[in-house]
Order: structure tokens, then sequence, then C-alpha cells
């Protein structure tokens, strides 16, 4: 099967930036913005909570656990839109978002923020997938590639200001403040989108039952991987692991076989285009979570304060946005090329990151622009093949599940998400994370880290071969 869908002429961001879209397309963007920013504003700021309030070991578990609360969120918004309209459905989980905000900012130990971020992660997920669910249902099919480049470029362009904004709090020794800061912005959000979306008519039919089954093996596998990296020996570390992998592979068999399903028919089915999209996907933004350790790496190894490793951190978000942008216009075979450079260009910024990293005290401006403008390129590599990859998801659908993919898409992010940084924790911790007062056991940690992004890196390549494979054949 291959994607049949290229733009017109007449499907220019004006159609989505102007006229009868132009409000809902503003609180759409509003809408990732709050939940891109509850993922990376931490970043940068966890060296100074860690420092205050404790819980080194638990590093990892910020975004993971925050992640894990958004996927269960989104498995129910479907319904929930159905029942309240998509007014009410984003005024709840912005409240939801905002109590934890609050909760997150007066954290006095690191359990305490986990429940906050947990909190935040529900609210935030519920707001990512009822922005992408809109797409389908507002947009004309002829401008979806361009919603989903506006949606995802808001989410790279956030990324730019999550970690800078949570470093300068960090550089004033005021973290709290920018959990707080939520709050009033929060608050925002809900009256722009109880005025400015449109009224989307309530389903009337019963709530469709849930995949439970499914839901509890996808949080189990995450949980799985994110407590093999507090193990106390190996062995038990690697029995976490086969767990998780196992409960994976439960997952996808069961999504062959049960009528109740997380996933449109075929997304875990290897042989189909569509699971190779969600492969690729997948693969691509479970390596961004780089982002989430360099303020720390900088910080520590290379001297920077953290509001310049949030900067430099945050440029991953400049070449992700930029290259979006830039590449949603693309159809054909530069459609095709942009998509297999993806990876390409991920494997060569993993090991630049990974061989420039670990350099203890390197504080130069060589060092730092090479770091740099390794990270802009991990960005270029997702943004690049980004918005086509969510368009072929749609497009290899069956029309009668199409909702059900876009809430599909933000799962899947969001898996990619927390299972990424549950592993890179893992093999953090195994090899010298946790080693506080040991810069070269901390170098050694970021080696192996990236490391294992950029082997992911190299299946992503092999995977996005076979995608565009597929489609050409």
């Amino acid at each position: 099967m291959s994607a049949t869908y290229e733009h017109t002429p007449e499907a220019g961001w004006r159609d989505i930036l102007r006229g009868d879209f132009a409000a809902t397309s503003a609180v759409l963007a509003a809408g990732i913005t709050l939940h891109a920013i509850n993922l990376t504003l931490s970043a940068t700021m966890l060296p100074s909570i860690v420092a205050e309030i404790g819980g080194q070991h638990l590093y990892a578990w910020n975004a993971t656990l925050a992640t894990l609360a958004a996927i269960l969120s989104a498995a129910v918004t479907g319904n929930l839109m159905r029942r309240t309209g998509a007014r009410l459905g984003f005024a709840l989980s912005g409240l939801i978002f905002a109590s934890g905000s609050l909760i997150a900012a007066l954290a006095m130990t690191m359990p305490m923020l986990l429940l906050g971020r947990i909190i935040q992660g529900a609210g935030g997920g519920m707001l990512f997938t009822l922005c992408y669910s809109m797409i389908v249902l507002i947009y004309p099919e002829r401008l979806w590639s361009r919603a989903m480049a506006l949606l995802s470029g808001t989410w790279g362009i956030t990324m730019l200001f999550g970690p800078a904004v949570g470093g300068v709090f960090a550089e004033l020794d005021m973290w709290r403040m920018g959990f707080g800061i939520m709050l009033p912005t929060t608050v925002v959000f809900v009256i722009l989108a109880l005025r400015l979306l449109p009224q989307i008519k309530r389903d009337t039919r019963p709530p469709e039952p849930l995949a439970l089954t499914q839901l509890a093996l996808l949080a189990g596998a995450i949980l799985a991987i994110s407590l093999s990296s507090v193990m106390p020996n190996v062995l038990l570390t690697g029995l976490a692991v086969a767990a998780s992998a196992t409960m994976v592979v439960t997952l996808m068999r069961r999504e062959l076989t049960q009528p109740l399903r997380l996933f449109p028919r075929g997304a875990t089915r290897p042989d189909s285009p569509l699971f190779l999209s969600i492969a690729v996907m997948s693969l691509l933004i479970f390596s961004i979570n780089a982002e989430f350790f360099m303020p720390y790496f900088l910080q520590r190894l290379h001297g920077h304060s953290p509001l310049l490793a949030g900067y430099i951190a945050a440029l991953v978000s400049i070449g992700w946005a930029g290259s979006e942008v830039y590449s949603a216009k693309f159809t054909g075979r530069a459609m095709h090329r942009a998509v297999i450079a993806g990876p390409v260009l991920m494997v060569v910024s993993f090991v630049a990151l990974g061989l420039v990293t670990p350099m203890v005290a390197a504080t130069g401006l060589t060092v730092t622009l090479i770091l740099s403008g390794a990270l802009i390129l991990l960005g270029i590599s997702i943004g690049i093949g980004w918005p086509h990859l969510n368009t072929f998801i749609l497009q290899f659908t069956d029309a009668d599940e199409r909702d059900m993919a876009a809430s599909a898409l933000s799962t899947v992010q969001m898996f990619s998400v927390a299972f990424g940084t549950a592993l890179a924790g893992l093999v953090g911790n195994l090899t010298g994370f946790n080693d506080l007062e040991n810069l070269d056991r901390i170098a050694n940690s970021a080696f192996w880290i990236f490391a294992t992004f950029a082997a992911v890196s190299v299946i992503a390549t092999l995977t996005c071969r076979a995608l565009i494979a597929r489609q050409k054949a």
C-alpha cells in the first residue's frame, strides 16, 4: 500500500494560520506548548532540584513517570472528548495539569515532586491527544500534513524555550517558580479554549470499552524498564529488562488477535507499512531523550552554567522546528529522501556527541561549537521527515479508525519518550551516572548513553529504508 496524498498549491500555511482555521490552530498550538514545556522545563532545573531535595537515583524518573501518566490519560481522552465535547475536555485537562504544577512547585522531597510530575503528565497527555484528535475532525485532508507540521513544529519550538526558561529559574535558584508559573499560563489557555474552539457535536453513543489488558502491558513495560535502573544487582536488572521486553511482545500479539485494540489495524503487524511508519517514528522520538541528559553533562563535565547549558541543549529544537517547517512542502521523491535522511543524520549526530561530550573540563569554544552543531543536527534528523511520518500513519489507517490513529500518534510518541528515558537511565546508572564525585565515571556514562542512542539510530535507518521501499513497490 502506498500513500497517494500530495500537497496541492492551495494547501499552504496561510490556510491554517488565517481565516476560518486561525483560532483553532492557535488553541491547538497552545495546548502542545503546555505539554512540551511540562516535559522539558525540568531538564535544566533538575540538577538544582536534586541539590536541594535529593533524589539523584530517581533522576530519570521525572520524565519517565510524567510520560507514563500521559500515556495512560491519552487512552481515555477519546471517550472523554466524545462525551464532553472538545471545549470541556480541554478545560478538564487544564485543571488536572495546573494541579500537578502546584504540587511540584511545593515539593519538599523527590517523591512529592514525582507525584506532581505524574499529575502534570496526566493533564498534559490529555491536552496532547485532544490536539491531535482535533486535526481529523476540523481540518480537511489536504491540510493534515500542514496541521501536523504546525503541532510538531510548535513542540520543537517550545522545546527551545522549556530548557532555556528552566535554566533561567535554576540560575536564579528559583526552580519552584519554574513550576509555579504554569498555573496562570494554564488558566489563560483554558479561557482561550472555551472561547475560541469550534463547537463539536457530542457523541451520544455509549463510550467504547478500553483495551485495559494492552494498556496495562504498556504501562508495565515502562515501569519494568524504569525499575531496572534502580535494582541492587545485575541479575535483578536483567530480569526487569526481560520482563519489559516480554510485555511489549505480548502487547503486540494481543493487538493482532483481540477485538479491543489500542492501535489501528495493522499497527503491530511487522509486514505492514503502518507498522513501519510507527516503528520509524518511535525510534526517532526514542532518541530525542538525549536532550534530557545534556544539561546535566554540560554543567558537570564542561562547567557551563545552568542557563547556558539550557540554551545549548535547546538547540535540538531549533533544528527540529526549522527543518520541519521547511520539509512540510515536500512531495514525491523529495519527501521520501527527507524521510530517509533523518535517521542517517541522527547516527552522525550521536557519534559526535558520544565522542565529544565525555571530554571532561573541555570548555573551549571549539568543543562548545561541536556539541552545539551536533545537537542542531539531531533536531534536523527528526524534523525533516516528521510531518510526513505523521501523515503516513493517518493515510495507512482505515477511515473508520482514524480517530484511533490520532490517539495512537500521541501514545506512540509518549511511550517512546518514556521508554527511551528509562533505558538511558538504566545505561547511565550502570556506567557511572550516579557517581557524583567522580567526573570520569560521569563521562563514561555520557559515552555509553550516546552510544546506545547511536545504535538505535542505526536500527531506525534500516527500518526507514524498508518503509520507503514498501511505498515505492
